[in-house]
């Protein structure tokens, strides 16, 4: 089993789209491969639990079948911080769950595809990050970077973060968030120069462009 850790560098930057893409790609190549979201926030009631739209969309394009509670151990009606929305639900967010159920669901699966919620830093209790799930799973982490006015100080931080963690950085992708964006060529050059990690592909809308680089 291996597995691939997707981050972004905010919330809203297209880490289910890459999520999805990359699940889709590994069953296109006959593997087993389940998906992750081990903390998720804005939720629906239904007659398994919570559900989020995120969760909903890498279930489907994953052909391993896990429960929901399984697949999603944290999942929060409010779409807002999950250390708050734990602190309004009345728990807290506990790492070595997240844990067991990751390992639960890899003895089932040849990948698992595991995606953050929010950024890389954004609180999970009153000590840890999302990082910390990173670092507590050893996962190589696929980087989404939302290609708009900001991003690059938004991806470099979050790199810089990720080495100061020693996560490993498999590779990245830049999704074009803002169709208008400026001089997205010139930005894309200065991340390319600055992220030793591979460019995996180019990301617009709902579509996602793979470079012809990437392992797998």
């Amino acid at each position: 089993m291996s597995g691939l850790f997707i981050a972004g560098t905010d919330t809203g930057v297209g880490k289910t789209l890459v999520a999805k893409a990359l699940i889709e790609r590994y069953v296109a190549a006959g593997k087993r491969v389940a998906a992750m979201k081990p903390v998720s926030a804005g939720c629906v009631q239904t007659p398994e639990g919570w559900l989020n739209d995120d969760v909903a969309q890498l279930r489907a394009a994953s052909n391993v079948a896990l429960p929901l509670a399984l697949m999603n151990p944290y999942a929060f009606e409010l779409p807002i911080a999950p250390h708050i929305a734990a602190q309004l639900a009345g728990i807290e967010i506990d790492l070595a769950r997240i844990e067991s159920a990751y390992r639960e669901i890899a003895v089932q699966s040849d990948e698992v595809i595991v995606e953050g919620v929010g950024g890389l830093l954004v609180p999970l209790n009153a000590n840890q990050t999302a990082a910390d799930i990173v670092v507590r799973l050893n996962l190589p982490v696929i980087l989404v970077v939302g290609m708009r006015l900001g991003c690059l100080n938004h991806a470099l931080l979050t790199v810089e973060a990720m080495q100061q963690r020693g996560l490993t950085l498999a590779g990245w992708i830049a999704n074009r968030i803002d169709p208008a964006m400026p001089a997205f060529d010139a930005n894309l050059a200065s991340l390319q120069a600055r992220i030793s990690a591979p460019l995996w592909g180019l990301a617009s809308s709902s579509t996602l462009r793979w470079q012809e680089n990437i392992p797998f």
